[in-house]
């Protein structure tokens, strides 16, 4: 971002959430979640409707334009009603990829119209065919309600992706209504963003201020988006099918969407063409995080595929023939009795079957299932699995070593999650180590039977007193190291070689010396210390001159303590 944007971002994401948070009441933070976030999506829809509308306008009034309406061929009159009926043709919208709104489910409707159905009223709304059709609304919730049924009515793409339960939301009327107002404010003009841009940022910040809002369960549809972005660099979706099958709100999707955005404008191609290149495939088991996943892509216009339903991975796989050439999951840790009615000769677990107790290597399995030949795939897990041995893990992963399977292990920091103090790992796995051109265009050199470890637990700054992050500068550390060592040429003017204590390429011949256990500081050793020249004689009088003068000062403290207690009358 340049240096009006990020400032502009910082200031609106800050109101919207402080302001927001004000309204919240008595719902807690789940609850008002998808209140926020789906008025959210209502004033994205219609605002690009209305942007849409303009359009149309000005071309109506162009003479050089086909759609050109000549006043000479009409009364004044007539050509007023000429441009409505015009405005409200379906085509002119879904041929430029804007969803259709019917007159209730504008956002203008619900300001307009708010304050008077707080109590019920009977209002006119315009249907088809100019019909003026008359609707009773009980509530400002029942208003979001027809809006948002309104708006999957006439959308087919978005048939059940809306949560429509704000009639029963257990809040204020008319703080529903503010809600209404605040949201109206978001400016969606700025010099250097358009509409999509700052409302998917405003999105992506509400989701993870609601992530931080409701503590454990946050993580459940939300992961940091300094640790996607991380995945993402490393990765490269830059063009093929991506699939995540514990897809949350659609973090990975979104990310790729960004990341194809910057190296497009590196390698100085259309950025929307090359958008276009990826296919889009997620499984979600949470309907409503199915939903809030849904309008995160509706709201960037990404197309995707998410099943027919939400489902469970384990036994209901919603894309069973995929073979995807990237797949980012971050499942849930240490999952248990994740096995209820699948098949003990399941031929996805082709490298051993996982534990009831712990779904870890049965996510890898799945993922390797789907996996393209040529695919790369990226998995975040608790750090336990690197090393286990319980109930078959240690087996399995041995397998997945063996079958030169992985690529390379990243441990991270502590304290990045919202959700969990869980120390966690991310997997990166390959079917092809051989020579090759990737999808990002990067020439491979063959890397049989060697693994990359990386331990990234040093990097990173404390965003919050309990909270970690990644600068980017440190995701492009670690993503520049990642490609150096797989190309064996420089980037970004970076060649790889070993540095202790942070990585090391190890051969399988290395790691089985280990015992099959892939925790990166196993490996990497630890960082050399810098000789200060200061002779150890010397260095140890000076610190034990220290110590004496520390142990003087705390008798003397002690002895003036018990004075004081002793003058309170409180002897020690």
């Amino acid at each position: 971002m340049n240096q009006t944007e990020q400032p502009y971002l910082k200031e609106l994401e800050g109101k919207l959430w402080n302001a927001a948070d004000k309204l919240r009441s008595t719902l807690d933070a789940a609850q008002y979640k998808h209140a926020v976030l789906g008025l959210i999506f209502v004033k994205y829809v219609s605002d690009a409707f209305k942007l849409r509308q303009d359009e149309i306008k000005a071309d109506l009034d162009n003479p050089e334009h086909e759609y050109y309406l000549d006043p000479a061929n009409f009364s004044e009159e007539e050509l007023r009603d000429e441009i409505a009926i015009e405005l409200e043709q379906r085509d002119f919208y879904t041929e430029k990829n804007v969803f259709w709104l019917p007159t209730e489910s504008r956002w203008q409707f619900l300001q307009d119209n708010g304050p008077l159905v707080i109590g019920g009223a009977e209002l006119e709304i315009n249907g088809s065919n100019n019909k003026t059709v008359t609707k009773k609304i009980t509530s400002v919730g029942h208003l979001i309600d027809n809006a948002l049924e309104g708006i999957e009515r006439d959308n087919p793409k978005l048939k059940g992706v809306l949560n429509k339960s704000y009639s029963s939301l257990k809040i204020d009327q008319a703080k529903l209504n503010e809600l209404i107002n605040l949201i109206a404010t978001i400016p969606f003009v700025h010099a250097d963003l358009n509409s999509k841009d700052i409302l998917g940022h405003v999105y992506e910040y509400m989701l993870g201020q609601f992530a931080l809002a409701e503590g454990k369960k946050g993580g459940q549809f939300y992961t940091p988006a300094s640790i996607v972005t991380l995945i993402v660099e490393m990765i490269e979706p830059f063009e093929g099918r991506v699939y995540d099958p514990a897809m949350g709100s659609g973090g990975f999707f979104v990310q790729s969407e960004k990341f194809i955005e910057r190296h497009a404008n590196e390698k100085k191609v259309d950025a929307l063409t090359q958008k276009q290149k990826i296919s889009i495939y997620g499984q979600e088991y949470n309907h409503i995080t199915w939903q809030l996943a849904a309008m995160n892509m509706a709201i960037r216009g990404l197309d995707y595929d998410f099943g027919k339903e939400p489902a469970s991975t384990y036994t209901n796989v919603q894309h069973p023939d995929l073979r995807a050439d990237f797949i980012m999951a971050n499942p849930p840790f240490n999952m248990k009795e994740w096995n209820t009615g699948v098949d003990d000769n399941d031929p996805r677990f082709k490298y051993g079957q996982p534990p009831s107790g712990n779904a870890n290597f049965a996510w890898m399995q799945h993922m390797l299932h789907h996996l393209a030949p040529e695919g790369s795939q990226a998995l975040l897990l608790a750090n336990g699995s690197m090393s286990s041995t319980t109930n078959n893990e240690g087996t399995i992963r041995q397998a997945l070593i063996e079958n030169d399977l992985i690529e390379s292990m990243v441990a991270l920091p502590g304290q990045l999650f919202t959700n969990t103090q869980i120390p966690a790992c991310i997997w990166f796995l390959t079917k092809n180590k051989n020579p090759r051109v990737d999808k990002a265009g990067r020439k491979l050199r063959g890397r049989k039977g060697e693994v990359l470890f990386i331990d990234a637990r040093n990097l990173g700054f404390m965003k919050e007193r309990v909270l970690r992050d990644f600068s980017f500068d440190d995701i492009k550390k670690v993503a520049d190291l990642f490609h150096a060592w797989k190309t064996g040429e420089e980037v970004h003017g970076l060649a790889y070689e070993d540095q202790a204590g942070f990585c090391k390429s190890a051969t399988l011949e290395e790691i089985t010396k280990h015992d099959f256990v892939l925790t990166p500081g196993r490996y990497v050793g630890v960082t050399e210390e810098e000789d200060d020249g200061v002779p150890f004689a010397e260095k140890m009088a000076t610190l034990t001159s220290k110590l004496s003068e520390q142990f003087t000062e705390s008798t003397t403290l002690e002895a003036e303590i018990k004075k004081n207690l002793a003058g309170l009358g409180y002897e020690l």
